[in-house]
């Protein structure tokens, strides 16, 4: 059966149905969601009930997965990444961030399944860096294309959160010695499409390294502004089973902290990408 792709909006999603996630994907499977994700950035996909084994194999037929530092996992497959969060464990991500800018190869891209919803709230909003850099003007997109941004670790895992205790510290400590500061470009080529997309976030860049500090908290604060105009988002509104899968390169996301003090449980297989250029 063919995939129906339903496009959400002009910038970015689609919903995709006529597939069963849990089966292996054929080839021609593959092939349409990977030109799919090309097209869109983020799909979802409804009523998918998959295992975290399930999870796992389905994306393990993109890249290879990674394996976070600091978020807690599940036992038999620790690539999938356990979000649980209520009262007493408040999300951390509810800001615009791409996942993982703190490391060499940041994520080609990401798989969410939602297990556990609160009974409102808890949607997750796309941003497509692509729009937000098409939408500048030509000189700032020539003065952006020529700059390098800095990606910290611990700007979204500060040791004031994750390291509270002797063994959350020494788990921390290993993962800042691990993942120093590094450079990234502030505009990354797309390495299938060839569109350049804005890449820096909220959740991990500190700052512009090719300009003074106030010139780079200025841009910056501008960028991050600029990537979350409604005209470059589209808005998830999840159902228990839905699954998101969205190329990590060119968007970023925002999880709505607006369901506390209930529940609410996601699991993320992460596929680790190229170095940006």
């Amino acid at each position: 059966m063919s995939l129906q792709i339903n496009p959400l909006t002009v910038s970015i999603g689609a919903e995709v149905a006529g597939i069963d996630l849990s089966l292996p994907l054929s080839a021609a499977q593959r092939t349409a969601i990977q030109a799919a994700l090309l097209e869109y950035q983020v799909l979802f996909f409804r009523r998918q009930p998959l295992t975290p084994a399930q999870q796992h194999h389905f994306a393990l037929q993109f890249g290879e997965l990674h394996i976070h530092p600091i978020y807690p996992n599940i036992r038999e497959h620790p690539e999938i990444m356990v979000l649980d969060t209520d009262d007493q464990n408040p999300p951390d991500n509810d800001n615009w961030h791409t996942d993982v800018t703190f490391i060499e190869t940041p994520p080609l891209g990401a798989i969410l399944a939602a297990k556990q919803l609160p009974p409102t709230g808890g949607d997750t909003l796309w941003s497509s860096g692509i729009a937000a850099f098409e939408a500048l003007s030509p000189p700032l997109q020539t003065l952006l294309s020529g700059l390098r941004a800095e990606h910290d670790f611990t700007k979204s895992f500060p040791a004031s959160r994750h390291a509270r205790d002797e063994a959350s510290r020494a788990q921390w400590e290993a993962a800042r010695r691990k993942h120093p500061p590094l450079l990234h470009p502030v505009v990354r080529i797309h390495p299938v499409s060839g569109r350049r997309a804005l890449f820096v976030n909220e959740g991990f860049t500190t700052r512009i390294v090719d300009l003074p500090v106030r010139e780079s908290e200025a841009l910056l604060n501008f960028l991050f502004a600029h990537i979350a105009r409604p005209e470059f988002t589209l808005r998830w509104r999840w159902q228990v089973d839905d699954l998101a899968f969205w190329d990590n390169r060119v968007t970023q996301h925002y999880a709505v902290a607006d369901y506390l003090p209930h529940r609410r449980i996601m699991h993320r297989a992460t596929i680790l990408g190229d170095k940006p250029y």
